[in-house]
This record gives structure tokens, sequence and C-alpha cells, in this order.
């Protein structure tokens, strides 16, 4: 049996991608045993039916040397053959980690730094400059005096960008400045300012290899959260779409899962990427609905080093969002809130 262990447990209305890996892993052909790696005792992914254990880690802020030391103590009580993390902001510390982790006998498929750098939403632009793909004007902003020189330049309405997540629509001044500070203050500056592309979004999941897409699967977002993520989808085929983020991966030399979020500007029907997550993102189980298991397949080649290549998937495939209440026995939060794992 091969234990593979899972970041991002979260799954509030603004979830993480670890539970729908979960899912994807749980349902899987492969013989598996599935462990939560959690930052917050009431992340929803520690006590739903699909991790046997959870472990609290330090947060990515602590830097990858007490991450390091983390992991190892959870190696004394449970070994872990596969670690996919699933967030933006600790994907640098696992990177680092990489040499670490494989003399611990743990395996992972992660994108170099130089990678990682070059999909970030600040020089995300610059790095496809000298490609077809139209990328809305964006401005990186750190204080008041350069938010107000970038909206003066971009004009509203403008989407106000974390760095790492999350991105709100700005019609005025005092929305831009409220939410300058909201995202600032939960993912840290720079903050990013984006030309706003009335149209129809639609966003792509693919695991890529050395630039090459090994499989994908595209959807249309049916409706939106507050916070602009889907919480609903439908899958669909897009081929000038398709073409464009096998172009994005191949000139970035990507490797690992990733989602390329596109707009179809809704008068001229051009393209425009507006951003690039360096992981799988939280509607990863529709891949696996439509017959396109990408977890199970990055587990596939890290275990037998060839990859699965079929690449067709079921159009029309929807997925809904909703609650679910999880009822646990109290000794769940005791036992993550006093000794950092959760124990039946």
């Amino acid at each position: 049996m091969t234990t593979v262990a899972i970041t991002g447990l979260s799954a509030n209305d603004s979830p993480a991608p670890g539970v729908g890996i979960l899912r994807c892993l749980k349902e899987s052909s492969l013989d598996l045993k599935l462990v939560g790696l959690c930052y917050d005792v009431l992340d929803s992914g520690n006590f739903m039916d699909l991790v046997s254990n959870s472990y609290l880690v330090p947060y990515p802020s602590a830097g990858p040397n007490e991450l390091l030391e983390r992991i190892k103590f959870i190696l004394q009580k449970e070994k872990i053959d596969i670690l996919i993390p699933c967030l933006d902001s600790e994907l640098s510390n696992y990177i680092e980690l990489k040499d670490e982790l494989a003399k611990l006998g743990i395996k992972t498929f992660l994108p170099s730094k130089e990678e990682l750098h070059s999909r970030d939403k600040s020089v995300l632009g610059e790095k496809l400059n000298d490609t077809e793909i139209i990328y809305p004007e964006t401005m990186t902003v750190s204080d008041i005096p350069s938010l107000k020189t970038a909206l003066e330049k971009i004009s509203y309405p403008c989407l106000i960008k974390g760095i790492f997540y999350e991105a709100y629509l700005a019609f005025n001044y005092e929305d831009a400045v409220a939410y300058f500070y909201r995202l600032g203050s939960k993912w840290g500056f720079p903050v990013l300012v984006q030309k706003y592309i009335k149209g129809e979004e639609c966003n792509l999941v693919g695991l890529v290899k050395d630039g090459s897409v090994i499989s994908s699967v595209m959807m249309k977002k049916l409706f939106l959260t507050d916070k602009g993520k889907a919480w609903a989808g439908v899958t669909i085929l897009n081929e000038e779409v398709m073409r464009l983020s096998k172009e994005i991966f191949k000139k970035l030399n990507w490797n690992g899962g990733a989602e390329l979020e596109f707009i179809i500007e809704q008068n001229t029907k051009k393209i425009y990427l507006l951003e690039m997550n360096p992981r799988f993102p939280a509607w990863i189980y529709l891949a696996k609905a439509a017959g396109l298991n990408l977890p199970e397949n990055l587990v596939k080649y890290l275990l037998e080093n060839k990859f699965d290549t079929k690449n067709d998937f079921e159009i029309g495939k929807v997925f809904v969002r909703h609650s679910w209440d999880e009822i646990i026995p109290m000794k769940f939060i005791e036992n993550l809130s006093t000794m950092g794992q959760r124990e039946k």
C-alpha cells in the first residue's frame, strides 16, 4: 500500500484543492492510504471519510526548515511515500525541500523555483510577452500612492487581486482601497490591479511534464462566489483555448499540475489569460467525473515513471458545490489541538 499525504484541506466558501484531490484518489484504482497535512484544526477535510489520519503542519510563513522538522516528526508515526502540496503559498517551501524529502523516501512532482516564479501574477504577462497570449493590463501595487497611479491608468471597474488568492471587482476608489487593505492584510503585499474584461470565464486544468500536456480538462464557470470562485461549472471544449494552453505550458516549461484561467471577451471574442495557478484547482473532482483522474495519473507517474496518456473527457458534466455538516467526536478536535494529529 502506498501512503499519499495531501495538504489544503480547507473546504469553506473559497475551498482549497485538497478535498477534491482526496476524492479523486479515494476513487482511483490504486491501493492507497491517504493522510492529511493541515494548517487549521477545523479544516473540514480533517474530518471527512477521506483520510486515515491528519497532522498539523506549520504555516508556510514559518519557512522550510520548520516544515522539514515537522515532517520528520510525522514520519516517526506515519510512512509517507508521496506528498502532493495543494496551495500556492506553500509551494516554495516544498520546492526548497524537494531533495531533502527525496532522501526521506518522499516523492513529489513539482515545478522548479524558476518555473514557479514565471507564473507569478506580477510577472506572468512579461513572461508571455513574446507570444500571442493576451494578458490584461496588470499593475503591482504595494502602497496607496502606487494604487492611485494604477487606478488612474487602468480605470474602473477593475479587479483587485491578492498575490496568492482572491479577487474583487472595484467600481470606485473607496472599493479599491478597501480591497487593497483586505487582501494585503490577508495574503501580504504586493496586491495587483488588473483591467476588468467582461465576458465568459473558462478554466483549464492540466497535468504537465517538461512543458508538454499529458492530460487536461476544460470547464466553464456557471456561478461565482463573491471571491470570484466557481461554485458551479460545466465541462466544455474550446479548441482555441486548448491550443493557447499548450503554448503557455510550453513557454513556461511547466512541470506538475496547474490551472489556467481565461476569459472570452463578450464583444470581440478575444481570449485573455487572467492568471495561472501552480497546482490542481478545487474543482479537480469534476475532471475525474468527466473521465480524466489527473491526481491518480500523477501518483501513477511517481510510482511507475510513466503516465496514462488518455486525454479525452466528457463534455457537459456539471458540478455544483454545497455545504455538508460533518458530525465528529470531540476527541478529534482535542487530539489535533493538543497532539497535532487526529487519532480515532
